[in-house]
């Protein structure tokens, strides 16, 4: 990161990120909740599943080198979201991590959080398959499910709307995801050990 730093140095020019979700409106409410919470710590349950097929392993996205494997291809954006909403990462373990899928525990500075992502059909909850959902996107905070599948539709329009507006997420706005995901990428998994995201007991 410190190679784009230089560059914008060097130009004079700003480097953006996309980072669509801190624009979502179920997740900006959240924030603004934890916010006025003080000093309370959270409990969560954050859980990705978004099905793919067979194509996704033939083409780059399946090419760990090209893609940096499903927790940066799509996992990256929720790392950035808790982050934002819940602080610093003081602890990360990693439960699994492979082709299809990764789960693990993050000790944020407001926030016990046990995450899982998840590219496989089987994995989502019967409350998605049994409305006819193949995505299923959902935060649990002290018990209760905040679920944001939907509103995604105009967030890369925002994104870029504010980043032509001057306003956009430059590069030290993901450094705390990108490392994160990097910890994640090359940590060893420690298997069903602690406090891991109660679905990949059956995964």
């Amino acid at each position: 990161m410190h190679i784009i730093k230089d560059i914008e140095a060097e130009t004079g020019k700003n480097v953006y990120t996309v980072l669509q979700l801190r624009y979502h409106p179920t997740i900006l409410a959240l924030k603004k909740e934890i916010k006025e919470g003080g000093d309370k710590i959270y409990d969560i349950d954050l859980s990705y599943i978004t099905t793919r097929g067979k194509w996704y392993l033939k083409g780059w996205k399946g090419d760990v080198s090209k893609s940096g494997g499903v927790a940066t291809n799509i996992g990256i954006h929720f790392f950035d979201m808790i982050t934002w909403i819940f602080g610093d990462v003081k602890e990360n373990i990693v439960h699994h991590y492979g082709p299809h899928k990764a789960a693990g525990f993050l000790q944020l500075e407001k926030a016990r959080v046990r995450w899982f992502l998840s590219l496989d059909y089987s994995d989502l909850p019967p409350q998605a398959t049994e409305k006819g959902m193949r995505t299923y996107r959902s935060i649990t905070v002290n018990g209760k499910e905040i679920e944001f599948s939907g509103g995604f539709t105009d967030l890369h329009t925002v994104t870029y709307q504010n980043i032509l507006n001057g306003n956009g997420f430059g590069i030290d706005d993901a450094r705390e995801s990108i490392e994160l995901t990097d910890f994640v990428r090359n940590a060893v998994p420690v298997g069903l050990k602690g406090d891991y995201h109660p679905f990949l007991k059956n995964a």
